[in-house]
C-alpha cells in the first residue's frame, strides 16, 4: 500500500524527527503537517501547518505558541471585537496547553522524515560574486 507523501518547508537548523516514543526534540514536523487538536481550535483548520507553531532562533527549534502563553497566538485565534481578551487567553493556554498537547510524554509521531534532498545555499563569501 503506498504511504502518503507530504513536502515540508522546515527550517534548516532544526534538529531531525526523534523516533516514536523519544523525547520531543523541537523538530516540529508534527505540526507543520497538521495541527493537534488545540492547533486546531487556534489554527482553525485540520490540515497543514498549525499557526501555533514558532520557529525559535536562538535554540533552533520549533515551539508551540499556546505552550509559551505566545500573545499573538493568542490574538490570531480571537475575531477582531475579542482582541482585548488576547492577554487573559495566553495566560490561559500558558498554564493549560502542556498538558492539552502531552508535552513532556515523549513523540507521538509515526511519521518517517527523510533526509532533506537540497542542501541550503551557503552564503556568498567575500571571494565569491554574489
Amino acid at each position: 500500500m503506498p504511504s502518503k507523501q507530504w513536502i515540508l518547508h522546515v527550517e534548516p537548523l532544526a534538529p531531525a524527527k526523534p523516533a516514536r516514543g523519544a523525547p520531543c526534540n523541537g523538530c516540529g514536523v508534527c505540526c507543520l503537517v497538521a495541527p493537534c487538536p488545540l492547533g486546531m481550535l487556534l489554527s482553525r483548520r485540520r490540515q497543514g501547518a498549525c499557526d501555533a507553531l514558532q520557529w525559535v532562533p536562538q535554540d533552533r527549534v520549533y515551539r508551540c505558541g499556546a505552550v509559551a502563553g505566545s500573545l499573538e497566538v493568542a490574538r490570531q485565534a480571537l475575531p477582531g471585537p475579542a482582541q482585548g481578551l488576547a492577554p487573559a487567553l495566553a495566560r490561559l493556554l500558558r498554564r493549560f496547553a502542556p498538558r492539552w498537547i502531552a508535552a513532556g510524554q515523549g513523540c507521538d509521531s509515526s511519521l518517517l522524515a527523510d533526509a532533506p534532498t537540497i542542501a541550503p545555499v551557503p552564503p556568498p563569501t567575500a571571494e565569491s560574486p554574489p
